[in-house]
């Protein structure tokens, strides 16, 4: 039986899913300098979270290395790094913790062999899978795809605004209020007041923030100023 999320501890410090940022190498290329660049930059801005994607992984020591270029450039800044998927490469890197989909290893496993206090969060596609965060380890939840998306190849179809209002209804059924639950997927200007206001205490961005390279800093700001507007007028600030 898999150990339940009392039994693990929590991240030290309560994550916050306000904008989260995600280096996708597919979108963002795969320069390092680059990709340190754009973190700090998203980090200067407002971004509170940032996360490493690259899904398919052709050389660990250079993914490593970029890593570690990365987590410099946010040093000082409090904004966490995590590696989607791999336990390994975030241990390796000195990340703060790592981000995990269905298929990826079990968050108990995770939480193990990472750092006491690192950082585990979880894709959730529907509300069964929340009906399962009662018993994992994970120290957010991020719901998607709310919306389309071009930046990720995903066969299921997007949950929309409805769709993430009662899938974070039952993630808060099955781990309470205090669980960040963010969404992901298809997220940008237009529609990120929209998706705080169906529940989310946060977005995740990968073109929005990130997809010309360019101007990091200003769209990071302007989305965070967004986000807290509407977090503000849901009375959740």
């Amino acid at each position: 039986m898999s150990a339940g999320p009392a039994s693990v501890p929590a991240a030290t410090v309560p994550v916050d899913l306000r904008l989260y940022g995600l280096l996708d190498v597919g979108v963002c290329g795969g320069d390092a300098g680059h990709l340190a660049r754009m973190a700090a930059e998203a980090a200067a801005g407002g971004c509170t979270l940032l996360q490493y994607r690259e899904k398919t992984i052709a050389n660990a020591r250079e993914t490593v290395e970029r890593l570690r270029l990365i987590h410099a450039a946010l040093e000082g800044t409090g904004v966490p790094l995590l590696v989607n998927d791999r336990v390994d490469l975030a241990l390796a890197a000195g990340a703060e913790g790592v981000h995990l989909g269905q298929e990826d290893m079990h968050p108990a496993d995770a939480k193990r062999l990472l750092p006491r206090g690192a950082i585990v969060g979880l894709t959730v596609k529907n509300a069964a899978q929340a009906d399962e965060l009662y018993r994992l380890p994970v120290d957010y939840a991020c719901i998607g795809g709310v919306f389309s998306t071009t930046s990720k190849d995903n066969p299921d179809p997007p949950v929309g605004l409805d769709g993430l209002n009662r899938i974070v209804f039952r993630a808060r059924l099955a781990r309470g209020a205090t669980l960040p639950v963010g969404a992901i997927a298809g997220i940008d200007r237009s529609n990120a007041a929209a998706t705080i206001g169906a529940g989310a205490d946060g977005i995740a961005l990968i073109s929005a923030l990130f997809g010309t390279g360019q101007d990091v800093e200003a769209r990071a700001r302007d989305l965070r100023a967004v986000v807290d507007g509407a977090l503000a007028a849901r009375g959740a600030a």
